[in-house]
């Protein structure tokens, strides 16, 4: 396990709290059918909530309308499906799949998105002066091809802080990641209960 700490100057970690909690509820239009669409988890395979159920969204062809924090502009369109969550409190969830042209398309992809979120905290802290941020490496999953779970925490003076955690794995030629977000730090985030979502979300996938 790594941990990584970093502490800038100034901005605003309002802006960001919704940009996040649009990532978490928007989506398209276009719904996809259970027959092109990979397998997706349920409210049920997410870490439970101690104050409210879990709300599922359609299955729904491209990617939501917002990119998940840390993953802006690195997920292709063709080939995406998402699904969203969540709660009646803050606490929201984002998966979205992608059915690569290959194997080792696929595997290329999970790898950018592993360096992504590995390396996000920095990257937002760069954006954000007077913000700080920290993350963790939660380690690798042995699912399909192979999993990765990460934390990534983000904070600035005035402001809640967020916690957000990621799981990128990958079937065959299928990628899959999922976010899980709330209000809080990387000490109230569901780690081992959000392993077993990663594990399930992977298994799902039926590349």
């Amino acid at each position: 396990m790594f941990r990584r700490t970093a502490t800038a100057t100034a901005s605003a970690f309002a802006a960001l709290a919704a940009a996040a909690a649009l990532a978490l509820t928007a989506s398209t239009t276009a719904t996809a059918t259970a027959a092109t669409a990979p397998g997706f988890v349920n409210g049920a395979d997410l870490p439970p909530h101690p104050g409210s159920p879990w709300y599922a969204g359609q299955v729904t062809q491209g990617l939501p309308e917002f990119a998940p924090l840390c993953l802006e502009g690195v997920l292709p369109a063709q080939g995406s499906w998402h699904r969203t969550f969540g709660t009646e409190f803050d606490t929201g969830a984002l998966q979205i799949s992608v059915r690569a042209a290959s194997a080792s398309a696929a595997a290329k992809l999970a790898g950018t998105l592993e360096r992504k979120v590995a390396a996000c905290a920095a990257d937002w802290l760069r954006a954000t002066p007077g913000g700080t941020a920290s993350w963790e490496d939660y380690g690798k999953l042995p699912v399909e091809e192979g999993a990765h779970v990460y934390g990534v925490h983000t904070s600035i003076p005035e402001s809640e802080p967020g916690v957000h955690l990621y799981g990128i794995g990958r079937d065959g030629s299928t990628v899959t990641v999922v976010q899980w977000g709330q209000m809080g730090d990387l000490s109230h985030a569901p780690v081992a209960d959000f392993r077993k979502t990663t594990t399930r979300a992977v298994n799902k996938l039926n590349p």
